[in-house]
């Protein structure tokens, strides 16, 4: 009884309690992506003034994919905006959450990830939900750019990063953040349309390209005809 009297207050809030989890999970993802990152050749400085401007997990691993890849430039930053399009109607969900001044909005904008826009539209009561978006934001962007930082750190020592597994880290983190969506059958079919493109265009497209098309799987996210849904019930 002691001992549960004696823990912080922090550890007994359900929002922080789990906030301070995604947030050490988003460490570690991110510490890798620094050690893929510099040990593939991109300079240190460059993936975490990356990790702090443009704040968006998934897009930075594509970006250093295709990149260390070959591909153009312009193909990861087109990568990287069709990828991010579902901010638009995350933005739309969530507006009300944010202040009306523009620097709020313009804050909040940038905190805007899958993580905070979840734990915001969990939470009833629109304080909460405010609470709830700034609190998972901020302590994200906290842990974000830092880890980053500091795997690039290590990745500067580790020489060839095939001796030591990292050229399977870069897909095996991207698998892990798509695999936990697949319960959801709209996001199901759209990596399984995009998965097949890619497969499909790897013969006749550029290194790099095929990842670009298969993102016309996104399109497969979109809800079902009325019709075909009542065929299918």
């Amino acid at each position: 009884m002691k001992t549960l009297q004696r823990t912080p207050g922090a550890l007994r809030d359900p929002l922080l309690r789990d906030v301070l989890s995604v947030a050490v999970a988003m460490a570690v993802v991110g510490a890798s992506l620094g050690a893929i990152a510099v040990s593939s050749g991109v300079p240190l400085w460059l993936i975490t003034l990356t990790a702090a401007v443009v704040f968006a997990g998934g897009s930075e691993f594509m970006a250093v994919g295709l990149l260390t890849a070959g591909a153009a430039p312009l193909t990861a930053v087109v990568g990287g905006l069709l990828l991010n399009a579902r901010h638009l109607p995350f933005g739309l969900a969530i507006g009300g959450v944010l202040d009306r001044g523009w620097p709020s909005r313009l804050v909040g904008s940038h905190l805007l990830v899958d993580e905070s826009v979840a734990f915001a539209l969990a939470q009833d009561d629109p304080a909460q939900r405010r609470r709830a978006f700034w609190t998972t934001g901020i302590a994200l962007y906290c842990a974000w750019a830092p880890s980053v930082f500091l795997g690039g750190l290590l990745g500067t020592g580790i020489g060839d990063p095939e001796a030591f597994g990292l050229d399977a880290a870069l897909p095996a983190a991207l698998l892990a953040l798509v695999v936990p969506k697949l319960s959801d059958r709209p996001t199901l079919r759209a990596v399984l349309v995009g998965v097949a493109v890619a497969l499909l265009s790897t013969p006749v497209l550029p290194e790099g390209l095929p990842v670009v098309a298969g993102l016309v799987g996104v399109a497969a996210a979109a809800p079902l005809p009325a019709a075909l849904r009542r065929r299918r019930a």
